[in-house]
């Protein structure tokens, strides 16, 4: 019995990071745990499979474990497409992508291997270790967010989504400074122990450097944020009504009449109106009109004649012809007529377009089953000017709230308010959007920018320049998959002074990067060199 739960703790002790991991997003939101998470995987590494033959490939395997668990687990939302669709395949749709997921996983726990301390009593080395295995998880994170197109997802840092008063770093390093800083924290939480076991059997106790500076860092991430968000720029208010429509996907999918889905828009439109008479910008969510638009068509009609009627600019997404071409759409349209066009430049794979559709038609065929035809993908990140003056519009589409290198340059063409319209309604109800609002409110501390959300069904919330959501569209009973309209006013920053994230991007993430390759460069060069030294003797 000893000798079965040796063998295998190493394997549980995985499955538990990849557990624990979970349990920090929704909907579960523990994010206090997202400072012990990795602890256990750490532990397995470090101590156990001495006698492998292979011990590099077990730590590989030990941290795809892990991955698998995590991504499977913290996805699951995905299952909904099976639902939807009643297919099987798609309700392991986790699963398979966590497969791939998996593998970054996989990376950090075989460097952790490599950089694993012979002794944990010299705090310089501990912090060495810690320094160097954050910054090979910022490099996981980093990659996973534009490999293969990114799937960016619910990186470390966003566990601490809700915590608003830590999150303020990330004007400066983005969302990944986090992640570094809760990476960091999971090393000293296993070498602390460790370290005060040594030394109670040695009788020789020092100063612990390590524990106390991994500490005073934490505590001034919190001073940091409760001194930042007392400074504010200097703002306009701008009454903003946010609509959703709460149409599920399935009602879509049969061919929900086009009046319906319109007489919905405007009836919600004229309520926000209603409440809030001078509005000054009306947001439909992603999708919103039935049928494929172009900049003549006579599907503009409603949202021209509202906008008319109202006095207030009205933002909704649409799909939208150009000739041949076709577009997931955001379009802007003015009480004088006039209307602007955004296209989307961050198509989702596999929802969006097929990858190798045409280079590989047997798996195109298989894939087109869910999605007949690609949309093109935009190339400006066209930036709209509201009527009122003095307020430019990023007018993100989906997931596309979630890519932070992507939202930064929308503000660096001049937006001072984000927006984003989505149709979260493929998931049904499960923590899916909850998730996307999770990873979106990054984008308004990366950038200090507000943001309006409107969801098809899901969230449709304000979120302020600090990332506290300030209004959620709910019911009495706290759920927010209803219809309704949420109105509000927004603080939009005048200076257009750009944050040190907006101008220089994932400058952190890509020091991270170069530190972990001189890791592995040095620690194989040292290798190199001791084998060569043996050899000569």
């Amino acid at each position: 019995m000893f000798s079965i739960l040796k063998n295998l703790w190493p394997w549980l002790a995985a499955i538990g990071s990849g557990l624990l991991a979970t349990a920090c997003f929704p909907p579960f939101n523990q994010s206090w745990l997202c400072w012990i998470a990795l602890t256990p995987l750490i532990v397995a590494i470090w101590f156990s499979g001495e006698n492998s033959r292979r011990r590099w490939l077990r730590n590989l395997l030990l941290g795809y474990i892990a991955g698998i668990v995590f991504f499977t687990a913290t996805f699951s939302w995905l299952g909904a497409l099976g639902d939807l669709y009643e297919s099987f395949f798609l309700h392991v749709l986790s699963f398979l992508l966590s497969i791939y997921l998996g593998l970054h996983f996989a990376f950090w726990a075989w460097f952790i291997g490599l950089i694993k301390p012979a002794t944990f009593t010299a705090s310089w080395r501990n912090l060495l270790i810690a320094f160097v295995a954050a910054s090979a998880w910022v490099t996981h994170e980093w990659t996973r967010g534009w490999l293969f197109s990114g799937f960016s997802w619910n990186g470390l840092g966003v566990a601490l989504h809700a915590e608003w008063s830590m999150i303020q770093i990330a004007e400066f390093t983005g969302v990944v400074g986090l992640s570094f800083a809760i990476a960091f924290a999971n090393i000293i939480a296993v070498t602390t122990p460790l370290r005060l076991f040594a030394e109670a059997r040695t009788h020789q106790m020092r100063p612990h450097f390590d524990l106390t500076l991994t500490m005073v860092g934490v505590v001034g991430l919190l001073a940091f944020g409760l001194h930042r968000v007392q400074h504010s720029s200097p703002v306009k208010t701008v009454r903003v009504a946010a609509v959703q429509t709460s149409i599920s996907q399935m009602q879509k999918l049969e061919g929900l009449p086009a009046e319906q889905v319109l007489d919905t828009c405007d009836k919600l439109s004229a309520l926000a109106v209603q409440r809030q008479p001078d509005v000054k910008l009306i947001v439909w969510p992603e999708g919103s009109l039935p049928q494929r638009v172009s900049y003549d068509n006579l599907a503009l009609q409603l949202p021209a004649i509202l906008a008319e009627r109202s006095g207030a600019d009205l933002l909704f997404g649409a799909d939208y012809q150009e000739g041949d071409r076709a577009y997931n759409a955001a379009l802007l349209v003015s009480p004088n007529g006039e209307s602007q066009v955004y296209r989307k430049v961050h198509l989702v794979p596999f929802g969006e377009y097929i990858p190798l559709r045409h280079s590989f038609p047997p798996f195109a065929a298989i894939a087109g089953i869910w999605v007949p035809g690609d949309f093109n993908a935009g190339t400006e990140h066209t930036v709209f000017n509201l009527t009122s003056g003095d307020v430019r519009v990023a007018p993100l589409i989906c997931f596309e709230d979630t890519v932070g290198d992507l939202v930064r340059r929308f503000v660096i063409n001049g937006a001072n308010l984000l927006v984003d319209v989505t149709n979260d309604g493929w998931f049904l109800h499960s923590s899916g959007s909850r998730q996307h609002v999770a990873n979106a409110i990054f984008r308004c501390v990366e950038n200090r920018r507000p943001m309006v959300r409107a969801a098809n069904t899901g969230v449709t919330c304000f979120v302020n320049e600090f990332g506290r959501v300030t209004q959620i569209l709910q019911d009495d009973t706290g759920k927010t998959f209803n219809e309704g309209v949420l109105t509000g006013e927004i603080s939009v920053p005048q200076d257009r002074q750009m944050s040190f994230y907006t101008r220089h991007g994932e400058w952190f993430a890509e020091s991270c990067v170069i530190v972990t390759a001189i890791a592995i460069l040095a620690i194989f060069g040292r290798r190199w060199i001791g084998r060569s030294a043996g050899d000569a003797k």
